[in-house]
This record gives C-alpha cells, sequence and structure tokens, in this order.
C-alpha cells in the first residue's frame, strides 16, 4: 500500500470513482448523492497537490482531496490550524479495507509535519451508519447543522443536514 499524490493522469480514475460512489451511496443511503463534481475544481487540487491516493498493486484503491480552509461549510469555526477531508471514494474492488483508518493515520502526520492542529471533514446527511463509521476511525462528532449559505458549493450541500467530524491533535 502507497499513499502520494494523485497526478494529470489519474483525473479519469478520480471521476470514475466518483461516479461509482454516487452509485453506491444510491443502495446504502439514497436521500443525499453526490453530483457530479467540477472537472476543473479537480484538476485544481492535484495541480496544488491537494489530491491524494491509496494505490495498491498498482491500482488506485482510494482518492481523497483536502484544503487548508473551509469557510463556507464550517462557517465561524474554519481556522488556519485545520485541514479538511473531502470526497473519500473507495474502488469498489478495495471495499472493506477501513480507508479511512488509514487515511486519519496519514492525515494526522500530514497534519504535524504543517503544522495543524485539527483534522476536520464533515458529510451531508443524517447517516448513522456513515456518523459511527467516523467515529470509530477516530473521529469525533461535534454536531449535525444546515449551513446557512450552501449557494457556491456542491448542490448535495443545498438544504442538507451537515454532520461535523473532528480529530484535535
Amino acid at each position: 500500500m502507497k499513499i502520494t499524490n494523485s497526478s494529470p493522469a489519474d483525473i479519469p480514475e478520480i471521476f470514475r470513482l466518483y461516479r461509482l460512489a454516487t452509485e453506491y451511496q444510491k443502495i446504502t443511503f439514497p436521500d443525499n448523492l453526490w453530483p457530479e463534481f467540477d472537472r476543473a475544481m479537480v484538476e485544481t487540487e492535484v495541480l496544488e497537490k491537494r489530491q491524494f491516493k491509496i494505490v495498491i498493486d498498482g491500482q488506485v484503491a482510494c482518492v481523497w482531496a483536502i484544503t487548508y480552509s473551509d469557510p463556507q461549510i464550517w462557517e465561524e469555526a474554519d481556522n488556519e490550524d485545520s485541514i479538511y477531508i473531502h470526497r473519500i471514494a473507495t474502488n469498489p474492488d478495495f471495499r472493506g479495507n477501513d480507508f479511512v483508518k488509514t487515511i486519519v493515520t496519514w492525515a494526522k502526520t500530514y497534519a504535524a509535519e504543517h503544522k495543524k492542529q485539527y483534522i476536520r471533514m464533515d458529510t451531508c446527511g443524517n447517516n448513522q451508519r456513515l456518523i459511527k463509521h467516523y467515529t470509530r476511525s477516530g473521529f469525533n462528532f461535534l454536531e449535525m447543522k444546515k449551513i446557512r449559505d450552501s449557494s457556491q458549493l456542491p448542490s448535495h450541500y443545498h438544504n442538507a443536514d451537515v454532520c461535523y467530524f473532528e480529530i484535535q491533535l
């Protein structure tokens, strides 16, 4: 298993995993599905080295992105002492490997190296199964609330209940 930055050549695979994740969401939690994400956004994340992947036996097993600021989602709680994890998508051939725990271990090292004090994540909807999964993976569940202004966010945030998670280093 290797964790590395995604490259421009990975972008088609990233979008394939996003589409597969959305299909899986239709089965497991159809109340809140990922939209089709903006290609330019993902390209920027790749170029800025904020898009990551787990590679196993030459295959992309999982992808995710990070930001260093998330003011529209975290509102007044947003701060420069955090990294924010977004859009974890697992290759169906590798489901069951508990990659969230792997990402948490990676994120703790990454955050410490970048002098950050918090690892944060959010998810939309009251998905109790996912909430339990994230808390078992080391996150503290902070609260669930609606975002005041989601107009600049992807559509799955619009009028959704958002769950907030955090790990303090």
